[in-house]
């Protein structure tokens, strides 16, 4: 690779004494040593008749949906709750036989009366990769295209209507409508509900269930469900005990994790970075939390985290001179680029190399190892999109909000982290899929715009404290010579579109011609779940970065404290 036009001259003597840089004195981790001390379960007998019992409750919910077949409506609740229990992966094959018969005998359910039903109608199989018009909705409306006042009443109606509204495609104006009503309805009776329905609308205004992440959404769901006049006894037991099952195996990764970790030992040599081992594999569980993905997990976790210091290697520490001869390295991808580095780069660099090499031997093993290419690709394409804004900060420039966003998809990380989420899921994913990926298909390029435009959102003040790029919101601001909030109303847009994008997106698997590559759904759940791990981690503030009382509320639930059973 040449790098600004010319080869490097290797010659030029880059360890200089005292160089300036832009440190940003990231807090140091939190969590001490509550992960390395973690011991599995030592009662296993116990866990065993665990999962006796988790197998005896699965085969009474499976009945259960079955049963309720001749009565869609019923069947509907059943499934939302199932979904939202966060048990929907041990049914998914006889929900997806439901749905389908549901949507074969009533693709026009233009008799449905009730809001609430419809909604849930219309959310359900959205979500699910069916098509179901908007128009489904036009019966609630007046001649002058409001929802009408009858509706004002039907506070569980109102609130289907209002989780359906984020589902919503381009040209779905009576959804964008239906948003507007539903929310500002809900907001103006929040507090003044009966539990639990007041608990349902206060969280879905904070975090509607489509945008959230489905681990923390089942936690939260499980102990509003439980205050239900009359809960699925069968389908909470499930709940609560397939939660504490899979908290303990992610317990027991992030263990496994954060031992590894303390070996790289980058706290302490590379003292300048995040140390944020905890933080990013909650990220990744955010993308799958199922059992059968535990490789998966473990690998995007050492990428994610060595992407973080990689990150601020660029970000917070390296000056322009290393960064180039640093990007040469990640290009040539060869251990003998190490000599050229400084020593804190060095210790970056093999430690990558080690990561990959680790990753290239697991794959081998599944007979795979066709996807180190993309694995490297992926890598690369990351570090060249820092070193573009490095380039920016050291040229002075702002780019405009265009310029900036070509690079800012790949420079998000998300294109990156989509390829190599593919690791480890087994063989529903084809070479056909890393290729279609690595191209950046269209969800990619969406989830990535949410990513890159959240983050500048809520980080770029923190950011402008020290030498730093500008971010989306300064290039737009300089570009269009409007306020910082006019600008970040504008930006908030553009995520908007962004979903409706990915929402586009994953009706086309029902809809894509022979002739092109189809992503199946555990490949497009990858992406919404990454879009999902954003829209938690940078809703108010940069999370990550700055792990506060809500992160550390997140990481408690999900990792610390089981579910009472009883």
């Amino acid at each position: 690779m040449e790098v600004e036009g010319h080869e490097l001259d290797y010659s030029i003597s880059i360890q200089n004494d005292f160089p300036h840089r832009p440190l940003a004195n990231f807090h140091p981790n939190i969590w001490g040593n509550q992960f390395l001390v973690y011991s599995p379960d030592s009662d296993k007998a116990t866990w065993a008749s665990k999962k006796w019992q988790l197998e005896q409750l699965k085969e009474d919910v499976r009945t259960e949906i079955c049963a309720t077949a001749s009565n869609p409506s019923q069947q509907l609740q059943l499934i939302d709750a199932i979904q939202r229990l966060g048990v929907e992966y041990h049914f998914q094959e006889e929900i997806n036989h439901a749905l389908r018969k549901m949507h074969e005998k009533h693709q026009n359910w233009e008799n449905i009366d009730h809001i609430y039903t419809a909604a849930l109608y219309f959310r359900i199989l959205r979500q699910e990769g069916f098509r179901v018009s908007s128009d489904i909705f036009k019966k609630f409306v007046d001649d002058e295209g409001k929802f009408g006042e009858g509706l004002v009443n039907d506070v569980p109606g109102i609130l289907a209507l209002y989780e359906a509204t984020h589902l919503r495609l381009h040209g779905d104006d009576i959804l964008d409508h239906a948003l507007a009503f539903s929310s500002n309805h809900l907001q103006s009776i929040s507090n003044k509900l009966n539990s639990p329905l007041d608990e349902l609308v206060s969280h879905a205004l904070m975090q509607p269930n489509w945008r959230g992440l489905p681990r923390l959404e089942a936690r939260n769901y499980i102990s509003i469900y439980g205050k239900d006049h009359s809960p699925n006894i069968t389908l909470l037991k499930l709940a609560k005990l397939d939660f504490n099952m899979l908290q303990s195996l992610h317990k027991e990764e992030l263990h496994e994790l954060s031992l590894w970790w303390k070996e790289v030992d980058f706290a302490r040599k590379l003292p300048f970075a995040r140390d944020r081992i905890v933080e990013g594999y909650f990220w990744i569980v955010g993308v799958y939390f199922e059992p059968q993905y535990g490789l998966a997990r473990k690998i995007l976790s050492k990428v994610i985290a060595m992407a973080t210091v990689i990150d601020d290697v660029y970000d917070a520490y390296g000056t322009y001179k290393e960064l180039e001869i640093f990007t040469e390295a990640i290009e040539r991808w060869d251990v003998g680029c190490i000599k050229q580095l400084p020593d804190y780069m060095k210790i970056c660099y093999q430690t990558l190399l080690d990561v990959f090499a680790e990753i290239e031997q697991e794959m081998a093993k599944k007979g795979r190892s066709y996807q180190s290419y993309y694995t490297k690709e992926a890598m690369k394409m990351l570090v060249r999109a820092y070193f573009v804004e490095a380039k920016w900060l050291h040229q002075g420039y702002i780019p405009t909000l265009e310029e900036y966003m070509k690079n800012g998809v790949p420079s998000s990380g998300y294109p990156t982290l989509t390829i190599i989420s593919f690791l480890g899921m087994g063989d529903i994913v084809k070479k056909e899929a890393f290729d279609w990926a690595l191209n950046v298909p269209e969800i990619v390029r969406a989830a990535s715009i949410i990513a890159r435009l959240r983050d500048d959102i809520v980080g770029y003040k923190f950011e402008q404290k020290r030498e730093h790029i500008a971010s989306a919101v300064e290039c737009y601001m300089t570009q269009q010579g409007i306020t910082e909030q006019q600008t970040c109303n504008e930006l908030y847009e553009q995520i908007e579109n962004a979903w409706k994008i990915l929402n586009q997106q994953l009706l086309k698997t029902s809809s894509s011609t022979a002739a092109e590559f189809v992503p199946s759904k555990p490949i497009l759940f990858r992406v919404i779940n990454l879009a999902r791990v954003i829209n938690v981690f940078y809703k108010h503030k940069d999370e990550y970065t700055h792990v506060g009382e809500t992160m550390c509320g997140y990481i408690n639930s999900l990792f610390i404290e089981p579910i009472p059973l009883q």
